[in-house]
Parts: structure tokens; sequence; C-alpha cells
């Protein structure tokens, strides 16, 4: 069964560009390890929330953008390797330089339950 990581991460509109950069670098990595695919989705229109919304979630600030991402994997034990590698493979190293807060960048690994 697949696997999925899913990530919201607030991006200064500004660095769409680097943004985008870190993510075509630590592709090839993800790839290595056996990711079978990547999406990375920049905000078209992502409405403020009275309670809850995508913007309160990573506390967007005034210029940032809510990027919404997610990688699939053939399983959990193959994204589990590679979420191991990132403390041992020192090339992760060169993609660590993010154009972002990653303080309010949120993340979690799912299974999927229906797909279409």
């Amino acid at each position: 069964m697949t696997h999925v990581w899913g990530f919201l991460t607030p991006v200064p509109q500004e660095n769409k560009a680097a943004y985008l950069e870190t993510a075509r670098k630590s592709w090839d990595l993800f790839k290595e390890y056996g990711a079978l695919s990547l999406h990375e989705c920049w905000e078209a229109e992502v409405p403020e929330g009275k309670l809850t919304s995508f913007p309160m979630a990573v506390k967007r600030e005034e210029g940032e953008a809510v990027v919404f991402s997610w990688m699939i994997w053939p399983d959990k034990e193959t994204a589990d390797r590679c979420g191991a590698s990132f403390e041992t493979d020192e090339r992760w190293k060169a993609t660590m330089d993010m154009p972002f807060d990653g303080k309010r960048m949120i993340y979690g690994s799912f299974d999927p339950l229906f797909e279409a």
C-alpha cells in the first residue's frame, strides 16, 4: 500500500523561485530514496477562516503564500528509511537552506484511505 507525506508551508511570495529550486534539488534525493512523486502546489485561492483555515494553520503573515505539498511513497517502510537518512546522508545538507520559516511548516505521514 502506498504511503503519503503531506505538508503545509508558509512561503514569502518573493521566495517562490527559490522555493521551486529547493524542491527540485530535494526531489533528486527523495527519488533516489524511493519516492514515487512529489506535488508542490502554490496558493491560488486560500481563504481566511473564522475557526480554522490553511492560513491560520501556518500562521501566514503578510506577503506569504501557503504551499500545499504531498509526496507519494511505495510504502511506509521506504518513507521511514528516507526520513532516517536526514540524519545520516550528508547530501541532505545542500537542500536545507529553505526559503521559508520552517517552524511554521506543518507535516505528517498518512496511509491512503481511498484513491480513485
